[in-house]
């Protein structure tokens, strides 16, 4: 059996759909183990016996409210992706050391996993848990594309990766694609695999007021993420208007892990429920009939996995090109998340609820996601990538703890 190292920053979005894969790797009496800043958030997320390594790293602070487009891009790498993959490094290769995997699965942010497994000759794949990249973001922004090719080469150099390589973001001999062309609906090179969302069992579910819930009327679920508590007050406060004023009809969860809507507004209403967090997959198990979120890849992807259509207000990063994916699939409806009016967005709410076109896309692309194998289709994958590197002896590498730091 093989060894496999996880790579990930410290974010619940890319940590959630390797769990799935870990546990299927596991069940097939493989061994895993991860590489992570917060040990501590990849046991709560996969378990308090997952094998964790600690390196340095944090979580993104906050950015800028109104950076967008270029500039928001800039700031994320230049004061996140390029510092933690610096920070990581070290840990990363003290994980490889005393680990001695067979394959490291590296996050397409965690730039560290694949230059580490690449500098000590290391078979590795990449997590891609955002079909954003697929599609070029950066088409016809040349300025740009050349400013992240010299970042990356000063990043190579530094954490001492062969000068010429692979983009980090792309392993040459297998990507897994946590979607389907059914939704990012983009050409991609061959050793892309798209496996779909890898949905797997959450922590317990027992505290959300599930009695609350009114089966009469229709519910919908409101989520702005883990990451955008800093930003998302009056947008919220305009979903909870807009849903109140549906209330014959529609009841609503809305997740304000920030408190921006203040203390006072979590006292009991039948109408809608304002909570820190939720259990999403089990909510979206029981019954919504519609989303209501910033377009991030895993509330998107997961709110399809169950055939539920949405409204998307994307933010930044790659939340933009999701939403485009969304909408051009005929799975739902955009609103502008800085300028969104009460009007628009109750039109964009009654549209996903009224139009049955939103559900029939919806499930047309849950049908698709199913299909492609998810955790079980990407544990094939990584199982097949590793076979040959035992065959070839690279099951262990050559002293990595003697590389110096």
């Amino acid at each position: 059996m093989s060894r496999f190292l996880f790579v990930v920053p410290p974010l619940v979005g890319h940590i959630n759909p390797t769990v799935g894969v870990a546990a299927e790797l596991v069940a097939r009496g493989h061994r895993v183990a991860w590489a992570c800043p917060d040990p501590a958030l990849v046991a709560r997320l996969a378990g308090a016996d997952a094998e964790v390594f600690g390196c340095a790293g944090a979580a993104p602070g906050e950015r800028p409210a109104e950076l967008r487009g270029p500039e928001a891009l800039r700031f994320l790498w230049e004061w996140y992706l390029l510092p933690l993959a610096e920070a990581m490094a070290p840990g990363v290769r003290a994980a490889v050391g005393a680990f001695r995997p067979d394959v490291v699965v590296a996050d397409q942010q965690a730039f560290a996993g694949a230059l580490t497994a690449e500098r000590l000759g290391l078979p590795w794949a990449t997590s891609a848990t955002t079909s954003a990249e697929f599609t070029d973001p950066l088409a016809g922004l040349p300025k740009v594309r050349e400013w992240l090719a010299e970042r990356l080469a000063g990043l190579r150099s530094a954490l001492g990766a062969p000068a010429a390589g692979p983009d980090p973001r792309f392993s040459p001999r297998l990507v897994l694609a946590f979607s389907t062309p059914e939704l990012a609906g983009t050409a991609v090179p061959d050793t892309v695999r798209w496996v779909g969302p890898s949905v797997a069992g959450r922590p317990d579910a027992s505290g959300f007021p599930w009695g609350w819930l009114d089966p009469g009327r229709a519910t919908v679920l409101v989520t702005l993420g883990t990451a955008n508590t800093d930003v998302g007050g009056r947008f919220l406060d305009i979903c909870r208007s807009v849903l109140r004023e549906r209330a014959d009809r529609v009841q609503s969860v809305l997740v304000d892990p920030g408190g921006v809507l203040g203390a006072a507004e979590r006292e009991h209403d039948k109408d809608v429920l304002i909570v820190p967090s939720v259990p999403q997959l089990a909510l979206l198990e029981r019954g919504v009939d519609a989303v209501l979120c910033h377009a991030g890849h895993n509330t998107v992807c997961e709110a399809l996995w169950h055939g539920v259509p949405l409204v998307v207000a994307p933010i930044r990063d790659d939340q933009p090109v999701v939403a485009g994916q969304v909408v051009d699939a005929g799975a739902g409806v955009r609103v502008r998340f800085g300028r969104v009016t009460a009007r628009a967005l109750g039109a964009a709410v009654d549209s996903v609820l009224d139009d049955p076109a939103y559900r029939t896309a919806a499930a047309r692309i849950r049908t698709a996601f199913r299909a492609a194998g998810g955790a079980s289709a990407a544990a094939t994958h990584l199982a097949d990538l590793a076979e040959p590197a035992d065959l070839a002896g690279l099951a262990e590498p050559a002293h990595p703890e003697k590389e110096s730091e």
